[in-house]
């Protein structure tokens, strides 16, 4: 067993995987994006978002876009908010999911769209399977293998569980001494770091220690 971290940029222009991509990597309301889970039934695509960007900008590209069967969008705060969308699925979007849903092979989340067009994600599976799938990726995606490393040593960072705007907040209290011993900063600093309500700093320091602390812990 072996683990690939790729990332994948798609040529040509937007869409060549599937409409949603240069939506998800290019638009100018959408300034980070992560794909958290996904379900690829063959002739559909239901993927969970998280998204720093513009809910209601999101929202009017997606009903431009004919391959969207649906969507449904819950806010975090002004700048923030989930979305689930249920895609069609396109020819090329299925020659990229094919390999990895006939074969044995593990995306692990999350998988993270970059503004430069790219998205990076994690795969592990057989050796001889990994080498095949990247053989099958179709001609208007360029993959590359950032890393390679063994299924002994592959232990998923805890930070992997934090959604983007909970690892903000972490790395918001931890500049501004909201763990220092003595505390020198309380949530609220960590909110006008955000730009958000203390309330919601407050929620996702909470959230991201909780699942910080059971990674590190054992208990999830």
């Amino acid at each position: 067993m072996k683990r690939l971290r790729v990332s994948i940029t798609a040529h040509g222009r937007e869409g060549d995987i599937h409409p949603m991509y240069g939506v998800l990597t290019r638009a100018p309301f959408v300034e980070r994006a992560t794909a958290l889970q996904w379900n690829f039934t063959g002739d559909a695509l239901g993927i969970l978002h998280y998204v720093e960007g513009d809910a209601d900008a999101f929202a009017a590209a997606a009903d431009d876009v004919d391959a969207v069967v649906g969507y449904d969008i819950e806010p975090v705060d002004d700048g923030a908010f989930y979305v689930y969308v249920r895609d069609a699925t396109t020819a090329s979007l299925a020659e990229l999911f094919g390999p990895v849903s006939r074969g044995g092979l593990v995306v692990v989340p999350p998988i993270v769209y970059g503004a430069d067009g790219t998205v990076t994600l994690t795969v592990f599976g057989p050796d001889e399977e990994l080498q095949a799938a990247m053989g099958e990726v179709p001609d208007p995606i360029e993959v590359t293998v950032e890393a390679v490393g063994s299924l002994a040593t592959s232990r998923v960072a805890p930070t992997a569980r934090l959604t983007d705007r909970q690892r903000e907040a972490v790395e918001a209290g931890l500049d501004l001494g909201y763990y220092d011993v003595p505390r020198t900063a309380d949530h609220e600093a960590v909110a006008d770091a955000l730009g958000c309500a203390p309330s919601t700093a407050a929620e996702h320091l909470r959230k991201a220690e909780s699942k910080l602390l059971r990674a590190v812990l054992g208990g999830e």
